[in-house]
Parts: C-alpha cells; sequence; structure tokens
C-alpha cells in the first residue's frame, strides 16, 4: 500500500512547484476577483487529494489545471442551473496520500465548506473519506476504479479506469509489431501495482505474447534498481514492462535499463516527466516507448469526438503557468468537472443527488476521449465506471504522441475472463478486496 511508500521513508517524489504554503493559498484562493464572487452565487467543489509529499504529482498538478478550467467558466458566465448562473470556486484540501487526513479533509470540506462535489485521487486515502460519503450522501470521484464496490454507491469514476486501460497499449504492441513475443515486468508491490500487474497479465495472454518469468515485485522502498534491471534482462526480453510505476521508479529504471544496454521495446502505464528521462538516456533508446498519457499539444485531440474544451490551448496555458509540470493528471480532474458540469446543467441543480442521476441517466456519457458507458459490476460489483476509448501513446523523436484510440469495452467483451482470471489470482476482485 502507498502508506507503507510513507513508513519506509521512499525518496521523496520531486515536487511540482510551490512550497505547502503556497499550494494552501492556491488551493483556496478565488479565480476571479473578490467583487465579481460578491455579485452572484458560487458553487464550491472539493479538491482532496495530496498536494505535498511523495504522491503529490497526482494530485498537485490536478488542482493547477482545474484552476485554469475555473476561470474560462467563469469567464463564459458560470454554471447555469434553475435559478441562475454560478461561479465555481474549488476547495482544496491535501491529504497528503494519508486516510485519516482524508476523512479530516471530507468532514471539513462537507460540513464547513457547504462543497457540492470532492474529487479525489483514491487509492489508500478512500477508506477515510467513505464514511463521510456513506453518512451525508456526498458525490465522490476518484481515479481508481479499485475503489469501487456494491456499497460505494456515491463513489464514480467518470475519467481514468486504471488499470484496464492498459490492455489498450498492449493490444496496439501486438497489432503494430508482432515480431515482438517474449515479455518481462516488474512493479511496486502495491496497491496500485498489483492490479496492473493482473491487467497486464491478461493482456500480454490475450496477445500470444510469453511471459518469461513471473513479474518482479520490488519493495515500495526500494531506491537501487540496478538489481531489478539485471534481473529482468537476464532472459534477453524482447519487450520490458514498467506496469504502473510511480515516476521515481520509472525514471531510474530506465536510466538502468540505458546504462547496462537494453535496446528493445518499453511498455509502461505513466512516463511522467518524460523529458528528464530524455535527458539522462537518449532519443533513441527513448524511441518506441509506449505509455497511455497524452501531451495535450496533440493533434490527435482535435478531433469531433474528443469532450474537452480547447486542448491544445489548455495546454500552452498550463505550460505557461507550470513549465515543465505536466503530467498524467494535469487535465484528468478538469474532464471530470467537464462530466459534472453537464450533469448540474441537465439536472437544473448542483446537489449530489441530482447531478449523479443526471451523470448516469441512460447508462452513457461523453468521456473525454469519446462516447461511453457507466461499466464495471463485472470487476468492480457496480457500474460507476465510465468507460471507452482510451489513447495509445508512444515517444517519437523525443516527442509523445498519440496512434489511435483504442476500445476498452471491445478488448474486455474477447477477454474478459482473462482479466478475472488473473485479477483473483492476485487478489484483486472486489470481493476479495472486500
Amino acid at each position: 500500500m502507498l502508506t507503507t511508500i510513507l513508513k519506509n521513508g521512499l525518496t521523496r517524489r520531486k515536487l511540482l512547484g510551490a512550497t505547502a504554503a503556497a499550494v494552501g493559498s492556491a488551493a483556496t484562493a478565488s479565480l476571479l476577483p473578490k467583487a465579481a464572487f460578491a455579485a452572484g452565487k458560487v458553487i464550491k467543489i472539493g479538491f482532496l487529494a495530496p498536494l505535498t509529499g511523495p504522491v503529490s504529482a497526482w494530485g498537485k498538478p490536478g488542482l493547477d489545471g482545474c484552476q485554469i478550467w475555473a476561470e474560462w467558466v467563469n469567464a463564459a458566465g458560470g454554471i447555469k442551473l434553475a435559478d441562475g448562473n454560478h461561479m465555481v470556486e474549488f476547495i482544496g484540501y491535501d491529504n497528503e496520500y494519508d486516510p485519516a487526513k482524508a476523512r479530516t479533509g471530507a468532514t471539513k470540506l462537507v460540513r464547513e465548506d457547504e462543497v457540492k462535489f470532492i474529487m479525489m485521487l483514491g487509492g489508500d486515502t478512500w477508506p477515510g473519506a467513505q464514511p463521510v460519503a456513506d453518512t451525508t450522501g456526498m458525490l465522490f470521484s476518484t481515479l481508481l476504479p479499485s475503489d469501487l464496490s456494491p456499497d460505494t454507491t456515491t463513489l464514480l469514476a467518470p475519467a481514468e479506469v486504471h488499470p484496464i486501460y492498459n490492455v489498450t497499449g498492449v493490444e496496439w504492441l501486438a497489432e503494430n509489431k508482432p515480431d515482438l513475443k517474449t515479455a518481462v515486468m516488474c512493479a511496486q508491490d502495491d496497491a496500485l501495482g498489483l492490479p496492473s500487474v493482473a491487467t497486464y497479465l491478461a493482456a500480454f495472454e490475450a496477445a500470444g505474447i510469453e511471459m518469461q518469468d513471473a513479474p518482479l515485485l520490488f519493495d515500495p522502498a526500494t531506491t537501487d534498481f540496478a538489481p531489478v534491471v539485471t534481473k529482468m534482462l537476464s532472459t534477453n526480453p524482447q519487450i520490458v514492462c514498467l506496469d504502473t510505476a510511480y515516476s521515481d521508479y520509472v525514471h531510474p529504471i530506465c536510466e538502468q535499463l540505458f546504462q547496462q544496454g537494453y535496446k528493445g521495446q518499453i511498455i509502461s502505464c505513466t512516463a511522467d516527466f518524460y523529458e528528464q528521462i530524455l535527458e539522462k538516456t537518449s532519443v533513441e533508446f527513448m524511441e518506441g516507448f509506449i505509455f497511455q498519457f497524452p501531451d495535450f499539444d496533440d493533434p490527435a485531440l482535435n478531433a469531433d469526438f474528443i469532450n474537452f474544451q480547447e486542448p491544445n490551448r489548455f495546454y500552452e496555458e498550463y505550460s505557461k503557468r507550470h513549465p515543465g509540470e505536466w503530467g498524467a493528471v494535469s487535465w484528468e480532474y478538469a474532464s471530470i468537472m467537464d462530466l459534472w458540469r453537464a450533469a448540474a446543467e441537465k439536472a437544473g441543480s448542483a446537489e449530489p443527488d441530482a447531478v449523479l442521476a443526471a451523470m448516469k441517466e441512460g447508462g452513457k456519457g461523453k468521456h473525454i476521449f469519446g462516447d461511453a458507458e457507466w461499466w464495471g459490476k463485472d470487476l468492480f460489483g457496480i457500474d460507476n465506471a465510465l468507460v471507452g476509448n482510451w489513447p495509445v501513446v508512444v515517444i517519437e523523436s523525443g516527442k509523445a504522441r498519440i496512434k489511435g484510440f483504442k476500445s476498452i469495452p471491445e478488448w474486455y467483451a474477447k477477454h474478459g475472463d482473462l482479466m478475472k482470471k488473473h485479477m483473483a489470482a492476485y487478489g484483486q476482485m472486489w470481493n476479495q478486496r472486500t
């Protein structure tokens, strides 16, 4: 579990700028002049995520992206409900990826700040917040659908369906590089690593790619990755899979692969701050690296089916304000807010029960990457994950580029039994986790 990382004193993830004081100031600051807020109504949205500490790379950039989103929405007149237009304001609470602090933060956001919706990274912090959801009926979102169960009726995974989307990268790899038939994999032994291992195993089996050894699970406190890489390369694999490793792992593993002379295919869930990896390896080494999260200056995101307002301009503005800090979550929380806004305006209300009903009406939704369905009962025990297409991203000449969009439901319809087999083997089915 990620709390183990904190207890074992893992080398701190590079914080994405800002001291804790600056984070607190940014999290609670109004997005328009005070006079503008005083003149109209305001809807407050809770942002309950790690804003400092080792997991801040999957929290703080999301709040930064939401601030841009709010400025754009407010400048266009705000949220249009039955009783008039409302400005939107984000209230941040740094849970430091600690369940107890998540519970304290959820209570404060609901009772004191009177927010109408709370976004979380999820994972180890969700059990802390769940009692608040249960007692208040507050609507929450998570980036980790492994938090879902039949009991989490007011928790949604409307943006990211980790780790199920990882099958799309393997599927694309098998279609475009059919000569690659052997693979090895490593992962941190925690709540994000294990379900992702199961997913990659299912995807490799479906693609006819042979795993040369059991996945190498390393302790989350690991800092020396030379032995890990040496062990993986001992079988001379054609593919090295980095699973859903944090950037604190992906970066040194790639450096070791480079130093130990690996020249084969690399596939990973994320490649956050990949420019730093390029600097420590080479453009040639990173050529063809497959992962799942695009830069938003990608021309492919201008397609008609993309449900995100001006992604290229969003990326430009984000990069101007936070240079070098674009990562996997920079856009995800903002994309959740697009869904929330559409549902609130459809319902004419920002109340959690009304928004939830409007969001799930008809079992369909406008996911950022196209039309999608509310799904997940087979794996999570509840259809509260919005699932559709997901991009496959490849680094070419030092730049991440979308190579295509693959359907998660179509893959699952063919290979769902494989997914459940491997998930069960690692104890990751919802009934095993609860």
